[in-house]
C-alpha cells in the first residue's frame, strides 16, 4: 500500500476556522462576521496559552552586549539586540567571549523583586551573579507602538573589565505567540498542538453559537492540551542514587 511520503500537513487559519465550526455542528457558508469573531476566538486562546507553561518551540536565545556601569537592559536601551516579544525570561548567564575559541559562561542566579529592592547599591560594578525580570514592563517601537516588553535587570552591574562587545548577557526566553492574521497564514503552533489548537476554538465558538455542546467541547479540549503540553516537556536522563546506610541504620 503507497503512503504520502510527506509530513507536511499544516493547516491554514481558515482551514483550523471551518474544522471548529464543524464540530459545533455549525456547517455551510460562514458569514463575514462569524469569520472575524472566529478570528478573534483564536487569538484569545492562543493568548490564554501563555498562561499554560513553557511551549519549548517557543523559547529563544538572545545575546545582549554588557555595557559598564549598566543595570537595567530592555528594547530601549538596545533596538537592535534585545527582542520585543519576551513572555518571561527563563535562564540567564554571562559570557566572556575574549577567546572566540574558548568563551567562558557564568550562569546567573534569577531573584525577585523583593531581594533586588533590598540591594543597598544596585550599580556597584562587578562580574554579575543576579538578574531580577520585570515582566510587566512598556516600551514604544520604533513605528510608534506600544507593547509589552520586560526589562532585565543585572546584578552587579559590569565593570570595566567585563563589559564591551566581547562580554554578554545571553539569556533563554519564552516568545510570545504571533497572532493569527491574515485567514490564509498558518497558525504560530506545532503539529503536536494542532489537535488542542482546534479542539480549542471550537470550545470558545460552542459559548457563542452552541452552548449546549460547550462543556462536552471543553472536556475534548482539556484532554487535548494535556496531551500536548507533556508531550512537549524536555526528555531529560534520570538518575537513581541508592541510599547508604551505616551502623543502626544512621
Amino acid at each position: 500500500m503507497a503512503t504520502s511520503g510527506t509530513t507536511a500537513f499544516n493547516p491554514s487559519i481558515d482551514e483550523i476556522i471551518e474544522e471548529a465550526y464543524e464540530r459545533t455542528s455549525i456547517r455551510g457558508a460562514r458569514t463575514g462576521y462569524q469569520l472575524k469573531s472566529a478570528r478573534r476566538s483564536l487569538n484569545i486562546l492562543l493568548a490564554e496559552w501563555g498562561n499554560r507553561g513553557i511551549h519549548l518551540w517557543k523559547i529563544s536565545l538572545a545575546s545582549i552586549p554588557l555595557v559598564e556601569g549598566q543595570a537595567e537592559y530592555n528594547w530601549t536601551s538596545d533596538t537592535t539586540n534585545f527582542p520585543t516579544d519576551i513572555s518571561d525570561v527563563l535562564e540567564a548567564y554571562v559570557r566572556n567571549n575574549t577567546s572566540a575559541t574558548a568563551p567562558v559562561d557564568t550562569a546567573l542566579s534569577k531573584i525577585g523583586r523583593s531581594t533586588y529592592s533590598a540591594l543597598p547599591n544596585k550599580l556597584s560594578k562587578g562580574t554579575p551573579s543576579q538578574y531580577y525580570v520585570q515582566r510587566q514592563a512598556y516600551v514604544r517601537n520604533a513605528a510608534g507602538t506600544i507593547t509589552a516588553s520586560p526589562n532585565l535587570f543585572l546584578y552587579t552591574t559590569p565593570s570595566s573589565s567585563f563589559s564591551g562587545a566581547n562580554y554578554l548577557v545571553n539569556f533563554y526566553y519564552m516568545a510570545k505567540l504571533q497572532d493569527v492574521g491574515d485567514y490564509t497564514n498558518t497558525s504560530d503552533t506545532i503539529f503536536r498542538f494542532y489537535p488542542a489548537l482546534i479542539s480549542g476554538l471550537a470550545y470558545y465558538l460552542s459559548i457563542k453559537y452552541s452552548p449546549d455542546r460547550t462543556e462536552s467541547l471543553r472536556l475534548l479540549y482539556e484532554d487535548e492540551l494535556l496531551r500536548a503540553l507533556a508531550e512537549d516537556g524536555q526528555q531529560t536522563s534520570s538518575y537513581i542514587t541508592p541510599q547508604t546506610f551505616y551502623g543502626d541504620g544512621v
